[in-house]
């Protein structure tokens, strides 16, 4: 239990947090920038908020570019409470709350979110690095609703099609079930952040795989119907901040760019393409129809050495699943003379489509020379001490130093046909390297993502060609990059095949 003394440390699953209380009143009539019906204006002041009842957790990152990133959002809450010249709020950076791995994943947080903010908060609003806020807005949409009831609230997305990456849940209707946008902020009220920590305490969590976090979230609090559903609030938004559609918006989106600097070289990208004999014919023509000009460096590596494409044959035999042998005699390769000495090495599937100069922009945001491990987050046994891993067909991107590492820790496949994502998140987590996710790598199809979850993208990748025309996929999601002048110092070298 938390001490009322706003100078006191405390510890939140093993991290030390230092607290202190902002209370300011919105009663109605305590701001005339904000046109309110009356009847929202009767709710206030019948139902008081303060901004000490509320603990804003942002779903944070250990790698050094997403801290700044997080600290700046951090940075931007306790300035609006200097502006007001009021006493800051809690704001906790989730990824340095405790050394558990499964934090990410929430549900494993909240009995420790209970524990220490159960008796003296109303809410915990979670915020993805890219959310704006306006705090006094937001104080009074939430206080539109009953502290003392479980809420559940948020941006609601939806499902036009039941899709794999849901495991087609609600498969004869899949747009009657909500789930929350996470970058549009999200929040739970008090009450139901208790009763969740308890059922966590005493019910084990029954997923081996997290694979969409936002949507498995909302299947744990609804409960096949004994939890709340999902509340919209329109007030969430993910408009970008200043646009004329956020005049009504507690949150939207941060319209820093993701550019850090220039667009990384292509000379500076090794690209590697798993393939087989089987699909020379049929998925490698695609990459050469769409991605591959935009590729300096790059080989395509089989079970058969093609000379017309050509492929390598690296010597370990086709498996029908997994491909963990040929994954890590890729990371061998790379380490060798018979490649150029670049700083990143992509790995993708014969069926991802990508976008390569979007990607020249985002990796311009991580140092090459921290061990870096980017692309789609997902998790296996994250509440029973399990690890996080790239999800293979969206792409998996290493730095060169984060290769050294996995290859010099002795850690290997314990087949040929292992899954070589899960094998390669095993070995992460076991030399403590993190998993860095980027919502902009895709594991699957455009549709199967909800459309307004997608709306507010430039993504970089998506997979599989499976009833799809993967040619088309890729010119309306993928081709034009839509940041083009922030590329437009790339290289424009036709590419080198090796």
């Amino acid at each position: 239990m938390l001490s009322n003394n706003p100078h006191i440390g405390h510890k939140v699953a093993g991290c030390l947090i230092f607290l202190s209380v902002f209370h300011i009143n919105f009663s109605a009539g305590s701001t005339g920038k904000v046109s309110q019906s009356q009847d929202d204006m009767l709710v206030i002041q019948h139902n008081q908020l303060d901004l000490r009842e509320i603990v804003f957790v942002i779903q944070s990152q250990s790698n050094s570019f997403h801290v700044r990133q997080a600290e700046r959002l951090r940075a931007d809450l306790l300035q609006q409470a200097h502006t007001l010249k009021e006493k800051p709020p809690v704001v906790l950076l989730l990824h340095s709350l405790s050394d558990h791995e499964g934090d990410w994943s929430i549900l494993p947080l909240l009995p420790n979110l209970s524990n220490s903010f159960g008796k003296n908060s109303s809410w915990i609003v979670f915020l993805e690095e890219e959310t704006n806020v306006k705090t006094t807005k937001l104080v009074q949409v939430l206080s539109k609703f009953d502290k003392n009831k479980e809420w559940f609230l948020g941006k609601p997305l939806y499902d036009k099609e039941s899709t794999i990456i849901h495991h087609y849940a609600f498969a004869e209707n899949p747009s009657i079930f909500k789930y929350p946008d996470f970058v549009a902020a999200w929040a739970l009220s008090t009450p139901l952040v208790v009763r969740l920590a308890d059922k966590v305490r005493n019910e084990p969590l029954k997923s081996d795989f997290t694979i969409d976090l936002k949507h498995e979230v909302a299947l744990y609090i609804w409960d096949n119907g004994n939890g709340p559903h999902l509340t919209g609030v329109p007030e969430l938004c993910t408009e970008p901040e200043g646009s004329p559609q956020t005049q009504h918006c507690a949150t939207s989106l941060s319209t820093a760019p993701p550019l850090c600097g220039e667009p990384v070289n292509k000379e500076d990208i090794f690209v590697a393409v798993k393939t087989c004999r089987k699909f020379h014919s049929e998925r490698v023509p695609v990459i050469k129809k769409t991605w591959e000009k935009d590729a300096f460096f790059l080989e395509y590596y089989s079970d058969h050495a093609d000379p017309a494409i050509p492929t390598i044959n690296l010597g370990v035999p086709n498996t029908e699943r997994g491909h963990c042998g040929k994954t890590f005699a890729i990371l061998q390769r790379f380490l060798t003379s018979s490649v150029p000495n670049t700083k990143w090495l992509l790995v993708v599937d014969d069926d991802t489509l990508i976008s390569l100069s979007r990607l020249q922009v985002l990796l311009s945001c991580y140092d090459p020379s921290e061990p870096v491990c980017l692309g789609e987050r997902y998790g296996y046994g994250l509440s029973q001490g399990g690890y996080s891993y790239i999800t293979g067909g969206g792409g998996m991107v290493f730095s060169r130093e984060a290769v050294v590492q996995l290859l010099n820790s002795g850690c290997k496949c314990y087949s040929n046909d292992a899954p070589d994502d899960m094998v390669l998140g095993m070995c992460l987590n076991a030399i403590g390297l993190p998993v860095t996710h980027s919502a902009l790598f895709h594991q699957a199809r455009p549709e199967d993502y909800a459309r307004d979850f997608l709306a507010h993208q430039v993504p970089i990748s998506f997979h599989k060609h499976w009833n799809i025309d993967p040619i088309a996929v890729f010119n309306k999601w993928l081709k034009d990059d839509l940041r083009t002048k922030a590329a437009e110092g790339l290289d424009k070298s036709t590419k080198t095949e090796l």
